[in-house]
């Protein structure tokens, strides 16, 4: 339910379970953490979804059963944070609870434009993965970081380009394309020029 494709130096990352709103299973979270952590070579890499929904989090049943609050989230957004190539985050469609971390860990973020994001921790009873709250304060600012951790406000992908949460919006035919066309100049360049460009960004 994890779909990997490695060509010309881009690895893409599908999370495919379109009928279950591609929300995760212990299982899908240990593979997407492995395949992050041995994606260091990867020139690029891009993470989406099949269907209209880029992951709902957590499976249910799963998250009654401790995932919600599994380190193997943390292990997940570290591992895409440290990866010395361009990492891009192209939302299919809405992101919620834990699946945020992974996107928050990203060095760009599209999306199409009726993608949602929201991260219903303080409704749920649970904290947010640790790394998470500096993340999304560092890209949205503290108190928009409240509104969507404390407030439980969910964010359209308009408002969240405003915020700076999105960098670009585009048609769902357009997405995939728009992530290509974005990894362009990194894939151009010496990988350590671009690791060493990317280690001079905090």
């Amino acid at each position: 339910m994890i779909d990997l494709d490695k060509s010309d130096g881009v690895w893409t990352v599908t999370i495919n379970r379109p009928d279950k709103a591609n929300s995760l299973t212990g299982e899908m979270l240990t593979e997407l953490a492995e395949i992050a952590e041995d994606a260091q070579d990867a020139r690029v890499v891009i993470l989406t979804g099949a269907g209209r929904v880029f992951s709902a989090g957590a499976d249910l049943e799963a998250a009654r059963k401790g995932l919600a609050t599994s380190p193997e989230w943390e292990r997940l957004s570290g591992a895409i944070a440290a990866l010395p190539g361009l990492s891009i985050a192209a939302l299919n469609g809405t992101v919620a609870g834990g699946a945020m971390g992974m996107v928050l860990a990203c060095d760009l973020r599209i999306a199409v434009p009726g993608a949602k994001i929201f991260y219903p921790v303080m409704k749920l009873g649970f904290l947010p993965q640790p790394s998470d709250p500096a993340r999304l304060s560092a890209l949205v600012g503290p108190a928009r970081a409240k509104l969507i951790l404390m407030a439980g406000q969910k964010i359209d992908a308009q408002t969240a380009g405003r915020w700076g949460l999105i960098n670009a919006l585009c048609a769902p035919e357009a997405l995939m394309s728009t992530a290509h066309a974005l990894a362009a100049d990194t894939l151009g360049a010496k990988p350590e020029h671009a690791a060493a460009i990317k280690a001079l960004i905090p």
